[in-house]
């Protein structure tokens, strides 16, 4: 049983870029500009080998509104009634201003455990902002600089027997293991009730949430969280990190990706928000399903199609949910104008689930869960052999391949290389003379035969044309014989001249 660590401060005090060194990867965005983080980051770190839980925070404001900073505020502040122990980080350079004072305050009346740190305290210049650090109170700073990986020794010191204690609580509240299980947990098929069959916590489904800036993305996630764990409201744009977050989603455990709102290239500006699509693009690479979330009020725009396209290309199972569903007056009419817009603009997603869901009432939920299970079962099917080469034979008769100069294209054989998603090889002659439409015949036929509506079909042609080794060699005498041959007679020799 590890402790969770909470890095707070003023913003531009260096929190992420300590968060970035404790778990050993850029996770967090770091950038000069203050109040990049915005929302709670998770990450298990490990400090000279002892492991622990680290939350990266939004910086403290002393905003208490319902402004964003005010909600960032409110947000940093449950991570701190979260956490076993703070680290509380002020700049070294900066020297302690009338913001830290405040702060420090509210950390020795909110949190019994209080560390404090000061960063970029390296050589001359941070000198006297750590000597003024003990004015604040809250014991014998640490000097640190998380850029240059300076202090992590003595912040090790400091860790140490809060994890021991940990420790001890974790050898007195273990569970008890080895249960027996009795006739009564199994069903009829001998399976094992309860729970997910298919999924672990160590292992979950990991799902994308990605989409246009406002469509609802973290309200989403966090109806599924039942808490207000990831920061919302009426701005579009507030979430710029990709956060991930590890649930039990109605016994299925899951790993969701909360995105940054991705917008048209030639609208992306600033270098920060450049950071934010990049590293929402890389939560869809780990992702496995991939949820394009659009508003009812504007669905399938130009960037909803690229971003629903862009997860197709990355080979991962796509889901189209439509939010604000409970805004919407005519649902009948509407639900049936999506369905025909989404068959038209997204071709190549045919079949693939739509789900209308409120993310504010909580509707629908459940109809979603039930389409990313379905989308991730059919990115991972698995085809036997003998049943490919039987439909291919089945699909050659009904349309032979096209004859390019006369010479036709045999299709072979054919077999599944791969799943996730899935992923078929066809052994035929002139591989490349074969156009796209016939493949897309193909590719179409494997959806419809084999039931995989939706999900990415990777199908390679593998030529096949100079598979004979003896093709263009010449005959040649064995070895064994030639000895039997011995040389020409004299009446042969005879016969060669005159001819």
């Amino acid at each position: 049983m590890s402790f969770t660590l909470a890095i707070v401060g003023r913003p531009n005090v260096g929190k992420s870029t300590l968060f970035n060194r404790l778990v050993g990867r850029r996770l967090a965005l770091v950038d000069d500009q203050p109040g990049v983080t915005r929302d709670l980051r998770e990450g298990e770190a490990k400090l000279q080998g002892m492991p622990f839980t680290v939350i990266d925070t939004a910086g403290l404001e002393e905003a208490t509104d319902e402004s964003l900073q005010g909600r960032m505020r409110a947000l940093t502040e449950r991570a701190v009634g979260m956490a076993d122990v703070c680290l509380f980080l002020v700049d070294g350079r900066a020297g302690i201003l009338p913001a830290d004072e405040v702060f420090a305050d509210i950390l020795r009346r909110k949190s019994a455990r209080v560390i404090l740190g000061v960063n970029k305290a390296e050589g001359h210049a941070g000198e006297s902002g750590f000597l003024e650090a003990y004015s604040l109170g809250l014991g014998e700073p640490v000097r640190l600089s998380a850029e240059h990986g300076e202090g992590m020794s003595d912040l090790y010191d400091m860790l140490l027997p809060i994890s021991e204690e940990f420790e001890e609580r974790a050898k007195r509240d273990t569970p008890e293991t080895d249960v027996i299980l009795t006739d009564e947990d199994f069903d009829e098929d001998g399976e094992t009730l309860g729970g997910s069959r298919d999924f672990t916590f160590e292992k979950p489904l990991q799902i994308a949430v990605v989409g246009r800036p406002n469509a609802g993305k973290s309200t989403l996630i966090n109806k599924l969280l039942g808490e207000e764990r990831l920061l919302t409201g009426p701005e579009a744009g507030i979430t710029r990190d990709s956060i991930s977050v590890t649930m039990n989603w109605n016994d299925t455990p899951v790993r969701v990706f909360d995105t940054a709102g991705m917008r048209k290239k030639a609208k992306i500006q600033e270098k920060l928000e450049k950071l934010s699509v990049s590293d929402g693009l890389r939560a869809v690479k780990f992702a496995e399903v991939v949820v394009v979330l659009l508003d009812v009020s504007i669905p399938f725009e130009q960037q909803d199609l690229r971003i629903a396209d862009l997860a197709e290309r990355e080979g991962r199972a796509v889901v189209i949910a439509v939010n604000k569903w409970d805004e919407e007056g005519d649902k009948s009419n509407k639900a049936k104008l999506l369905r025909e817009e989404f068959a038209r603009l997204l071709p190549q997603l045919k079949g693939a689930q739509l789900v209308t869901v409120s993310a504010k009432t909580g509707k629908n939920l459940d109809k979603l869960q039930e389409a990313i299970l379905k989308a991730h079962e059919i990115w991972n099917r698995r085809v036997p052999t003998a049943r490919l080469n039987s439909w291919l034979k089945a699909m050659t008769e009904a349309h032979p391949p096209p004859a390019p100069g006369g010479r036709r294209i045999r299709l072979r054989y054919m077999t599944q290389a791969k799943t996730r998603p899935p992923g078929f090889v066809v052994m035929c002659s002139y591989a490349d003379k074969l156009n796209d439409s016939y493949k897309r015949y193909l590719i179409n036929g494997l959806r419809i035969d084999f039931d995989m509506p939706g999900t990415p079909i990777r199908l390679y042609f593998r030529d096949q044309s100079d598979a004979n080794p003896y093709k263009n060699k010449t005959k040649s005498v064995p070895s064994r014989l030639r000895k039997h041959l011995g040389k020409p007679r004299a009446d042969e020799k005879k016969r060669r001249r005159s001819d």
